[in-house]
């Protein structure tokens, strides 16, 4: 008798995978947002407000 080995895992050993690949990267995207929101970026102290004249407009037909 000879010894086969199956190399393949078939469709639900591929899929769990995948999904888990899925999760990993969602849970990266989650944390790397969750960190990026805890830095405390400069703002202007002042608001900004700049008044465009109607002569620097120009009508795009």
């Amino acid at each position: 008798m000879e010894f086969r080995k199956k190399s393949t895992i078939g469709l639900f050993g591929s899929s769990v995978k995948m999904l888990i690949k899925i999760v990993f990267i969602f849970i990266t995207l989650l944390l790397l947002v969750v960190l990026v929101d805890k830095i405390n970026f400069p703002y202007p102290n002042k608001k900004i407000e700049k008044i465009v004249p109607n002569e620097n407009l120009k009508v795009v037909k």
